[in-house]
């Protein structure tokens, strides 16, 4: 970039945005190939705008928080509007809250897992240490239930 131009006409090549943002260029040809970026060209060489440097920030936080690129163009290519953004924002906050939600009843998801994996894997120590030391056991079917059962009611 030339220290001369100003700010509105700073470009940026393929190789100075995916440096910038540790992303491939394979990836933002992706981006552009999905008409999410628009760049200019100089010969063979894309030429990106502030502006294609705004969306692809736009684009990367979109994917971070686990948007489909569907649903990134819609909320980038609301932009444009000439509403002062509002429908933007609208949208975004919409998509935003959705998005929260569906995190939010993972995690829970992924909790309740890590319960589960947490008892089963204490009843399989229990059960090895016991098969260690030689004692009797029952068959590891019985054992487990039983085990289960029991932890189930102290949960409750």
């Amino acid at each position: 970039m030339s220290e001369q131009q100003s700010n509105s006409d700073q470009t940026f090549s393929i190789t100075e945005l995916s440096h910038e943002f540790k992303v491939t260029a394979r990836a933002i040809r992706f981006y552009e190939d999905k008409g999410l970026l628009q760049p200019s060209r100089q010969g063979m060489n894309r030429i990106y705008s502030r502006r294609d440097r705004a969306r692809l920030i736009l684009i990367l936080r979109g994917k971070r928080l686990g948007f489909s690129l569907a649903e990134i163009r819609e909320m980038l290519n609301l932009y444009d509007l000439g509403d002062g953004q509002t429908e933007q924002l609208r949208v975004t906050l919409k998509r935003s809250q959705d998005r929260l939600r569906a995190l939010e009843t993972q995690r829970r998801d992924v909790e309740a897992a890590i319960d589960e994996l947490h008892r089963s894997v204490r009843i399989l120590e229990e059960y090895l240490g016991l098969k260690e030391r030689g004692a009797k056991v029952p068959d590891i079917d019985d054992f487990v239930k039983g085990r289960s059962d029991a932890l189930l009611s102290v949960a409750e």
